[in-house]
């Protein structure tokens, strides 16, 4: 791969981002408005869905070459955590989302126009598994298995799993290394119907349903290794990164929107409520004031930690087209800890506020439940935290997750 010219870097970033910015300021208001009706269908609504198509957002990461916008990845973090503030749920189905389209650059160029560039509706959501299975057959893979947390899957137009291959006489495929040879295999939405399996605390709009195939075929052209440098066929920088790191930033900048949404209705409440026994509104103690200051200092922090460690890896894989194990671990510390830090100032924000938060009229309870769907949910796991110590200690590390 052909690293672009270096004076080139800067014009590169400012059309890659161009619009973006706009485009999520003038849903911010739909999306808001949509939040209660896209937290009770379990999915977005329909109408918002439609708005996102039409501005573009499903496409953020997807190549240029397939009528994507190749965003960067901080313009693309920065508009999942304005998409927070709104709605977690409609941020998380568009940041999973968006980060599948990544994929194209590893599909054979005529597929990869099949699915997402003749199509301005296309939204491919996947499912992780866990029981798969794909059999090597003549011209592709016959697929089996149960796959649940296909985010965004209700309005996809393709569906995708991450299957282990075996061949015909049941032996499974390994790499030299000895490691289990895995597929991500790509087919229409409609070979697959969504099983309604998604009630839950939090995050409940995401619509992350489950889906079964029964021994379908899927073509060759249609399978890529997930994140595998020898599959990459598109040279853009944006993806020397793997799919998993733009995840873990994604999410984290989505859990810092929700804190930040949470610790705004705090301080908007601070400054009217008095306390039942209390003779001075809550803006007038000062164990408000120094929590909130403390709140603060821990978002913004935390804010500028993840965002910072990007932009200097960004700045890197721009000049270079390729990422190191380094970068990809300072990339996970960072959004682990920022996440991490979201959810301390949501449980500050909610606690502090007092009974009221409770109520569904009021803006903390809905966000309280995502911010703890968040956080148990892959990117949330303290175990990151365990692979970047064991890395920095030069101990055998996983890099599965990274």
């Amino acid at each position: 791969m052909t690293p672009p010219p270096t004076e080139s870097l800067a014009a590169k970033r400012i059309e890659a981002a161009q619009g973006i910015p706009e485009r999520v300021r003038a849903l911010l208001p739909e999306i808001a408005a949509y939040a209660e009706e896209t937290e009770r269908q379990r999915r977005i609504a329909a109408p918002l869905v439609a708005a996102m198509l039409e501005a573009g957002l499903f496409r953020m990461l997807l190549p240029r070459p397939f009528n994507g916008f190749e965003t960067d990845p901080l313009t693309f973090t920065a508009a999942i955590e304005e998409i927070a503030k709104a709605d977690a749920s409609t941020a998380w189905s568009l940041c999973q989302t968006a980060v599948c389209a990544m994929v194209a650059a590893y599909l054979p160029p005529e597929t990869a126009m099949e699915i997402f560039g003749r199509d301005p509706k296309a939204v491919l959501a996947w499912g992780p598994g866990p029981n798969g299975r794909a059999v090597a057959t003549r011209g592709g893979y016959r697929v089996t298995g149960n796959f649940a947390f296909a985010s965004g899957g209700r309005h996809a137009t393709w569906l995708g799993a991450h299957v282990p291959v075996y061949d015909l006489d049941g032996s499974q495929r390994r790499t030299p290394a000895g490691a289990p040879v895995v597929r991500t295999v790509l087919f229409p939405a409609a070979a697959a119907p969504m099983k309604d399996i998604w009630h839950v605390v939090g995050l409940r709009g995401t619509g992350s349903d489950a889906f079964d195939v029964d021994d379908l075929f899927v073509p060759e052209t249609h399978t890529l290794g997930r994140d595998d440098p020898a599959d990459r066929r598109y040279p853009g920088p944006l993806y020397a990164l793997p799919t998993n790191s733009l995840y873990s930033c994604g999410f984290a900048s989505l859990a810092l929107g929700v804190a930040r949404a949470l610790l705004d209705a705090f301080v908007a409440l601070a400054m009217e409520k008095t306390p039942r026994g209390y003779k001075h509104t809550l803006r007038n103690s000062a164990v408000t004031q120094t929590e909130i200051a403390e709140a603060e200092a821990r978002l913004r922090a935390a804010r500028m930690y993840l965002r910072g460690t990007l932009d200097e890896v960004w700045q890197s894989v721009e000049r270079t087209n390729s990422l190191s194990i380094e970068q990809r671990m300072a990339m996970r510390l960072a959004a682990s800890q920022a996440l991490k830090e979201a959810a301390g100032v949501a449980d500050f924000a909610y606690h502090a506020a007092g009974a009221t938060a409770i109520f569904e009229s009021n803006p903390f309870e809905r966000r309280f439940r995502d911010m703890h769907a968040i956080t148990q949910q892959l990117q949330g796991r303290r175990s990151h935290f365990e692979t970047v110590g064991k890395y920095l200690l030069d101990v055998e590390f996983d890099q599965a997750f990274l």
